[in-house]
């Protein structure tokens, strides 16, 4: 692809492909995590510190260490190939912030639904969102130490996948492993059919 500009083209030059990537899933599941690992650029967080309030509002069951949340959002971005770069934002994990997510998946090619297996529940809203939408998505199983293992299939049953929706495993502090998930989704978006729409408003 040809770059132009007022004194003229600049032959050969290739403009590299932007793709926007949501990263989603539940309080404290590592979305902020990822998007850190595997960013090429320092990535720009809107994370604050959990207040006497927020630890009151949000469910902090088996992430007890957690002191921040994100507020806005995440954003990274990693170069797959030449002439393609993913643009990464981590979504919001609780209620109260799901207004942002409407604005966040508008244009995204596909999530990665990020998923901990000691709050499986939590990954639920991130799911139905994709599904409802129709937009492409793939649950990655972010293995936290001592946290309990479980077999791909039976993550897949508890969270009612349809058969077609990619589960696997990853490490979200690990640059390889984060990679794998967001190509595994790139690969899965793309036997998908367009679908060019706004997302509907979450209820």
């Amino acid at each position: 692809m040809d770059f132009e500009r007022s004194d003229g083209p600049v032959v050969g030059l290739r403009v590299p492909a932007a793709t926007k990537i949501l990263i989603a899933g539940g309080f404290g599941v590592g979305k902020t995590t990822m998007v850190g690992a595997v960013s090429e650029t320092k990535p720009l967080r809107t994370e604050e510190v959990l207040s006497e309030k927020g630890v009151r509002v949000d469910d902090i069951s088996g992430v007890e260490q957690k002191a921040t949340t994100t507020v806005a959002m995440d954003f990274g971005r990693i170069t797959i190939s030449e002439d393609l770069v993913l643009y990464l934002f981590g979504t919001p994990g609780q209620d109260r912030f799901w207004f942002v997510w409407d604005e966040l998946a508008l244009g995204a090619l596909g999530a990665v639904v990020l998923a901990d297996t000691r709050r499986l529940a939590d990954c639920f809203p991130s799911v139905d969102y994709f599904e409802r939408h129709g937009t492409p998505f793939i649950v990655a199983v972010n293995c936290f130490e001592g946290a309990r293992r479980y077999d791909i299939a039976e993550v897949r049953a508890a969270l009612d996948l349809d058969p077609n929706v990619p589960v696997m495993l990853c490490d979200a502090r690990q640059r390889q492993s984060s990679k794998e998930a967001l190509i595994a989704l790139l690969e899965h978006a793309m036997r998908q059919p367009t679908r060019n729409r706004r997302p509907e408003p979450v209820q």
